[in-house]
Order: structure tokens, then C-alpha cells, then sequence
């Protein structure tokens, strides 16, 4: 999918009471080693530990509190609009709050899954992820590298890699929207600890 956006930041809009309560939140919280799709719920053993993290190596909360869609789902329908996606969308999934260690990150991958959500008797039942929304929680002169970057070709073989930084959302409380089939990945934080909170948004397939 062509499109003229890739990407649709707010800069500095979440204030930073509500970035630090959300942080305390998800401190208080038993965190759990983050996965990917292909690894679902199952117990891991030392090998798929290992084989994991050469592709994500962070941990995670998940958050479903009322007060926290109420600050980020109106950003996502204004980059919705703003951007000219357009996209028809009416969930969102439970909010995964990050925390990037030193030597941490997440290597390239997209969110978009090839087929529908089965789940039957849940409002995801049927739809796809169609919005991601990153929002900074923390302030960038706690932490270095752990740079939020895009690949916007597409894989097409015949062209490089168009990589871009998106280093409009280093401000805390700014966020960033974009199709979640669009590539991505977080690069290693060498310093210091990054804080950030990642909502998914479905819709039923595209027409």
C-alpha cells in the first residue's frame, strides 16, 4: 500500500503528569518478558528465549484503564484524518507499556497480521490491526539511543532501504501514528531506561 504518510506525529501534546502516572502504573505492575506473534502464550524454553531475543528484548504491562484511551484515541483520529488514511477503525487492543533497558530494543518487524482476529464473543473478533500509536513517556535526557526508526520502501528488492528516524516524538508526551503495516523498529538504548506506551487499533479488513 502507496501512501503519501507514512507516519502522523503530536509533539509534546500529553501532559506530563499523565506520562508520569501512566510510568508509575506500569512500575507498579509485574512486568513480563515481551514476545512476538509467532512465540503466542506458550512457556518458552532457554533456546526460544534465546532465539527471541535476537529479534525483541524489552518488557512489558499490559493496560486497559479507561482514563488512558481517553488522553491517546483522539490523537489517533486526528492523524486518522490528518494524514489522509482514513481508515475505518472501532477498537482498540489493550495499551502494552515498554520499558527499554540498556541493551535493550526491538528489531524490524510491522504489527499488521495476515489474517483476522478469531475470537469470537470479543469486540477484536474479525478485524485486523489497522493504526499503532507510540507515545514517548520519558524525558530524553534520562536515556540515549532507543531511536523509534521506519523503513518506508515496502520491501520492493528493486529499491534501498529508505530508513527514517522519527525523532519528532523525542519530546515527552509527544506520539506518533501510522499504519501498522508500515515497518519499524526500536534501536538499542545505550543508556539510561526509555518509557513508552503502544496502543494497536482495529477495524474490519480493508474494501
Amino acid at each position: 500500500m502507496n501512501l503519501a504518510n507514512y507516519y502522523w506525529y503530536f509533539q509534546s501534546v500529553i501532559p506530563h503528569r499523565i506520562c508520569d502516572d501512566i510510568v508509575r502504573y506500569g512500575k507498579s505492575i509485574q512486568d513480563q518478558m515481551a514476545v512476538t506473534g509467532g512465540f503466542g502464550d506458550k512457556k518458552l524454553n532457554q533456546k526460544q528465549i534465546k532465539d527471541l531475543k535476537k529479534k525483541r528484548n524489552s518488557n512489558i504491562v499490559w493496560m486497559n484503564d479507561p482514563w488512558i484511551y481517553r488522553e491517546i484515541q483522539p490523537y489517533v483520529h486526528g492523524a486518522n484524518a490528518s494524514a489522509g488514511w482514513n481508515f475505518q477503525w472501532d477498537w482498540s487492543e489493550s495499551c502494552q507499556f515498554t520499558k527499554y533497558e540498556k541493551g535493550q530494543y526491538y528489531d524490524w518487524h510491522c504489527d499488521s497480521w495476515e489474517k483476522v482476529y478469531d475470537q469470537p464473543n470479543t469486540p477484536s473478533h474479525g478485524k485486523i490491526r489497522k493504526l499503532s500509536v507510540t507515545v514517548s513517556l520519558s524525558d530524553p535526557k534520562n536515556y540515549k539511543g532507543g531511536e523509534l526508526e521506519f523503513d518506508f520502501r515496502n520491501l520492493d528488492p528493486d529499491k534501498k532501504p529508505n530508513i527514517r528516524k522519527c525523532t519528532e516524538i523525542l519530546p515527552k508526551g509527544s506520539l506518533v501514528v501510522f499504519p501498522s503495516h508500515v515497518w519499524h523498529r526500536v534501536c538499542p538504548v545505550k543508556k539510561g531506561s526509555r518509557y513508552s506506551l503502544v496502543i494497536w487499533n482495529l477495524g474490519y479488513p480493508f474494501k
